[in-house]
């Protein structure tokens, strides 16, 4: 099939691009910032973005008596000469003669010709859905096209990655194409902090308040468990969680508490106090201080610490009495005789995805402290996990990579609690114990500076804030070009990808999460495995 040609080059540099006269007979209004094009050198082919769009005329005088409409052939010659349009073009990759992908060194001479993508080039480049190893996920389509723009699931898992955009442009929607792909395929075993119970059985459809869509539970029935803090909440959506999620006053430690000193407000002293607790009556400093009551002035000289410090700490720290699902170590006990710590490690042991579902409970107080509660104590095991395997060197003994998805990233990762959090320690670590990020937020730009600069592969929907694009374009190449671009996606449906997991940035109309998606994600058996199953029977 022949290529449809956008125009030629006519000018430009390596570093701001090139400048394409867009062909006279071309559609201008479907030429968009963002589209996938070829330009093809005599050795080389260029694979570029459209960064920005122009109109142009070769004298100013023209503009002074422009044709009116019924002025067709003035109109049509005035177009083969003096009035044309450009567009600015930004080389991301090159192929050679034997299609072998490298980074842009040399240009393409005057007069290249500029073609739409072919659906081979985008095999080429992203990869193919039918690849044997099947690492490659379709993710959406490139601009105007209708060919798979696919992400490397094994180089996706070898990074901490990230999913932004303002609040409506469908990060939900993003991140649950992400982990469908990565349980579908087998990638990663995934923890899933479900802080709007969008994840688990259903979730309403992007954009309306009554359609639902199947969420990754009712997907991989098999490969994915829940967790539940409000099982009441569960039932009323039409289901039953695996597991209901109890936690004793035990298993909260200081340093779990100090990763919530912004959102309680805690001065340095009180968790000064804390330790003091810790240090006198260990794992039961909690209890001991949620019992003292109306002796906090006793007990805090019996410490040693301010008096106003323990009663501050008391009073914060008094609203986890009315989380139901926080039990006694004596309730706690009777309740569950193995751990829910335990249960999630051996669900991630043999493979099976995670879901913790907050139900009603969805404050920022109870997400973070759970939240870094569970993967406090998970990443702990998965160090002595990865210590083991490289004793022993034995293939049974290498732990399954772990995926850990939190929203509001913001408030896990921000420049004062990055180094607190277990988040900040697993962002920098680069998968060095087998657990990596997923983080899906809104205001990357209250991010830790170098957190996001780890930060493998990047799935960006609409941001207006400039700091915001600033953040997530952190040392990125052509952040100039790539900001253009961002400013211009849709509100909903269109997201630009780019780092560890891509050839190349790119910028795509998202996949559709509906029934067509549904039966792709699910187990059917092929007419090829049917055959080879009839020739081991028989």
């Amino acid at each position: 099939m022949s290529k449809k040609k956008l125009g030629v080059i006519v000018s430009g540099a390596l570093t701001q691009g090139f400048t394409m006269r867009i062909d006279p007979n071309a559609d201008l209004e479907e030429i968009k910032t963002g589209k996938f094009v070829c330009i093809e050198g005599s050795r080389y082919k260029f694979f570029s973005l459209i960064t920005d769009l122009s109109i142009e005329v070769s004298h100013p005088d023209i503009l002074l008596f422009p044709p009116t409409p019924k002025e067709t052939l003035l109109t049509t010659m005035l177009k083969r000469k003096d009035v044309y349009a450009t567009a600015v073009l930004k080389p991301m990759l090159m192929l050679d003669h034997q299609d072998q992908p490298m980074p842009v060194k040399t240009i393409p001479s005057h007069f290249a010709a500029v073609h739409e993508a072919s659906k081979r080039d985008v095999a080429l480049i992203f990869g193919d859905e039918a690849d044997p190893s099947k690492k490659f996920f379709n993710i959406g389509c490139p601009l105007d096209m209708h060919t798979p723009v696919c992400l490397n699931l094994e180089k996706l898992t070898e990074r901490s990655n990230g999913i932004f955009g303002k609040t409506g442009t469908g990060k939900t929607f993003l991140t649950r194409l992400v982990l469908a792909g990565l349980i579908k395929h087998d990638k990663a075993v995934n923890l899933i902090f479900d802080m709007h119970s969008e994840y688990g059985l259903q979730a309403r459809q992007e954009g309306t308040t009554r359609a639902f869509v199947k969420g990754l539970k009712t997907l991989f029935p098999d490969k994915v468990v829940t967790f539940s803090l409000d099982p009441a909440s569960t039932r009323r959506r039409g289901g039953m969680p695996d597991v209901e999620l109890v936690l004793s006053y035990q298993s909260v430690t200081v340093e779990d508490i100090l990763s919530l000193q912004q959102e309680l407000n805690l001065h340095a002293t009180a968790l000064e106090a804390a330790y003091l607790i810790a240090a006198k009556y260990k794992q039961q400093w909690l209890e001991v201080l949620l019992r003292q009551g109306e002796a906090l002035k006793e007990f805090a000289q019996e410490l040693g610490a301010h008096p106003e410090s323990i009663a501050a700490l008391y009073r914060k720290l008094k609203r986890i009495e009315r989380l139901p699902f926080f039990k006694s170590t004596q309730q706690a006990g009777a309740y569950k005789d193995v751990s829910v710590i335990d249960q999630m490690i051996e669900y991630i042991d043999r493979g099976k995805s995670i879901i913790v579902e907050f139900g009603n409970y969805t404050s920022t107080f109870v997400y973070l402290l759970i939240a870094n509660m569970i993967s406090r104590r998970i990443h702990a095991l998965y160090i002595e996990k990865t210590e083991k395997f490289l004793g022993s060197q034995r293939a049974e003994d290498e732990p399954k990579k772990l995926m850990i998805t939190i929203e509001e990233a913001h408030k896990f990762l921000n420049a004062h609690t990055a180094r607190q959090t277990i988040f900040g320690i697993i962002a920098r670590e680069m998968r060095k114990y087998y657990v990596a990020l997923l983080v899906v937020d809104q205001r990357p730009s209250e991010i830790d500076e170098e957190i996001i600069s780890q930060i493998g592969t990047k799935i960006v929907a609409q941001l207006n804030d400039e700091k915001d694009i600033q953040a997530v374009l952190t040392g990125v190449s052509g952040a100039q070009n790539l900001r253009i671009i961002l400013a211009s996606l849709d509100t909903k449906k269109q997201a630009l990808l780019l780092g560890h997991a891509l050839t190349m940035p790119v910028v795509v109309q998202t996949r559709e999460y509906d029934e067509a998606f549904y039966r792709a994600m699910g187990d059917m058996i092929t007419q090829e495995q049917v055959n080879v199953l009839i020739k081991e029977i028989f």
